[in-house]
């Protein structure tokens, strides 16, 4: 079994949890540990979901509606009991630990939209099946939303649309979906974003205003990135990290913290590896002849596609930022677990098809 396993995926997730520990390490040793019981906490989930045949007890229905309103259950909960920490209540404490439950939505939308398109694909171009599928993100988002929580509701939105997308939406549809969206956009502008979300997004296009206040810490990851060279200043002698010039240099901008000490090399080489394992998964999807794997695997990818796009993005002032972490790099117990149990699905789909 451990010789039908795709290790091409292995190796590039390895390597970026290797270099995650290692700016850990570098930056704060009490979060190098927390994060190294995370890891091994998610690798043995993996474990457990490789070495378990889960395709027969996934597909049922009962089990897949149980996991996905479990999942609102959740969210409903953590509106309820969770302390509100930076104006948001989106993490329920357990212990010394805080778990966040709008990752294991993300997780949940994937396996009821992969269960969806799997029958669906083929009458996607109908309104009807285009909406049906919007209230599965929709109901998530909801919840989300009165935390707030602006990260999470773009994750959940762009599963749902990279399913669409992948499922062959026709370009008359896709246009129709765009035109929508932009209206909604403006809409939520005025209606629905708060002051200090706008100005984030203004704060995108012009990067010189209140450089103390929404643009300090984008401003910060440039000087970090820009200040580098090719090799970096070694390990522990980044300034912007060392000295806290830096804000949230072991989540949000951990691709930047990690540049600034070893170079722009390894920042190419993150980049590679991330590149790499995605495209391993998009290839055993693409090998898949079960339409429900298939669609597990493209949505797994979407997952991490959306939040290295927007962490990397971020971190160089392409996008605003958001709050989203860098797949196996960055600091944290629930997205950690979220990504190796999509890890584990994905190598027990790769060794059952051998």
């Amino acid at each position: 079994m451990i010789r039908n396993l795709d290790w091409k995926l292995n190796f590039a997730v390895l390597f970026l949890v290797a270099i995650g520990l290692v700016s850990l390490l570098g930056a704060r040793i009490d979060l190098f540990w927390k994060q190294l019981i995370w890891l091994v906490l998610g690798i043995f989930l993996a474990a457990l979901i490789i070495n378990f045949d889960w395709r027969s007890f996934i597909n049922n229905k009962w089990v897949i509606w149980g996991i996905y309103w479990l999942s609102i259950f959740f969210l409903i909960l953590t509106l309820i009991l969770a302390p509100k920490v930076r104006g948001a209540k989106s993490w329920i404490p357990i212990g010394p630990f805080h778990f966040q439950t709008s990752v294991f939505a993300a997780l949940a939308l994937i396996i009821i939209l992969a269960n969806f398109f799997k029958k669906e694909h083929k009458s996607i171009a109908r309104v009807s099946k285009i909406l049906k599928s919007f209230v599965y993100f929709s109901l998530p988002a909801g919840l989300v939303a009165l935390q707030p929580d602006m990260g999470s509701i773009l994750l959940l939105f762009f599963i749902w649309f990279g399913f669409v997308l992948v499922s062959g939406i026709s370009w008359r549809h896709l246009s129709i979906a765009v035109i929508i969206f932009a209206v909604l956009g403006v809409a939520m502008w005025y209606g629905v974003l708060k002051n200090y979300q706008k100005e984030r997004i203004l704060g995108l296009f012009f990067p010189n205003r209140d450089v103390l206040g929404i643009n300090y810490n984008v401003i910060q990851s440039k000087i970090a990135i820009g200040s580098a060279g090719f090799l970096g200043k070694g390990f522990k002698q980044g300034t912007q990290v060392q000295l806290g010039f830096l804000p949230e240099a072991q989540t949000d901008f951990i691709f930047a913290a990690v540049i600034e000490e070893w170079g722009l090399i390894t920042g190419f080489l993150l980049i590679a590896a991330f590149i790499a394992a995605v495209f391993r998964i998009v290839f055993i999807g693409m090998d898949e002849k079960n339409n429900f794997n298939r669609f597990v695997c493209l949505g797994a990818a979407i997952y991490f596609l959306a939040n290295f796009i927007f962490n990397t993005g971020s971190n160089i002032g392409l996008l605003p930022v958001i709050g989203v972490p860098f797949p196996f790099l960055s600091y944290g117990g629930s997205h950690i677990l979220a990504e190796f149990v999509l890890i584990g699905m994905v190598q027990s789909i790769r060794i059952r098809r051998v």
